[in-house]
């Protein structure tokens, strides 16, 4: 078991990951001191180092709120991931193991497998099994580094992309790629496969504005 603070740390990733907590959602340190019955010391050391990681930014009186990026932020900040995500891809084109490509194909019938048993319905479930594609290509490039700058940046963007399979066409799309994706990265063809994710996980700006104005309204 890991530290108070290494808990305080994993409860709001995880609150973050499954949507309970949303850009611009307030963290108070006396709340989360009552639910984790702790003091206030490893309560503000989660913060201090969520803030450093820029998925929550504190608040000058104590407490922190859920990093929410403007339009400039949000392009910068899905320039890099795609960039990262990119990366990934190629080096897992020139790096995959029989297992990854298990994985990989895996991970692809699931998608599969919701479109065809929900078509464009259930979101949020596509979502995770988005986000487990995504994850296993981060792990298929064998590099632990570029895999937890992927991880952190990812974080900043969750509520974004859960959003963005909410639009009509999203998730056939996003299904359609994974799969040449995939292919791309069992086939060993690493500039392809580069190419295709940066592509794939780019929005447009006007997706971007759109997006960022229905979690303002929130």
């Amino acid at each position: 078991m890991g530290s108070q603070t290494d808990q305080i740390v994993d409860h709001i990733v995880r609150e973050i990951e499954l949507g309970t907590l949303m850009p611009g959602d307030v963290l108070e340190e006396k709340a989360l001191v009552t639910q984790f019955g702790v003091s206030r010391t490893p309560v503000r050391e989660a913060l201090l180092q969520l803030d450093a990681l820029g998925i929550l930014q504190r608040k000058p009186r104590g407490g922190a709120v859920v990093f929410k990026p403007n339009l400039e932020e949000f392009l910068a900040i899905l320039e890099v991931h795609a960039k990262l995500e990119g990366h990934a891809a190629g080096l897992a084109a020139r790096r995959l193991s029989v297992e990854d490509g298990r994985a990989l194909e895996q991970a692809c019938r699931a998608c599969d497998n919701h479109l065809a048993e929900h078509g464009e319905g259930e979101p949020d479930r596509y979502y995770l099994a988005n986000l487990n594609f995504h994850r296993l290509v981060a792990v298929s490039s064998h590099n632990p580094v570029l895999f937890e700058m992927i991880k952190v940046n990812a974080r900043k963007l969750l509520a974004y992309y859960r959003a963005r399979y909410r639009y009509k066409g999203s998730i056939p799309k996003s299904v359609l790629e994974h799969r040449q994706i995939a292919g791309l990265i069992i086939d060993r063809d690493s500039a392809a496969a580069e190419e295709l994710m940066v592509s794939h996980v780019m929005f447009d700006s006007v997706t971007a504005m759109d997006l960022i104005a229905v979690l303002s309204r929130r």
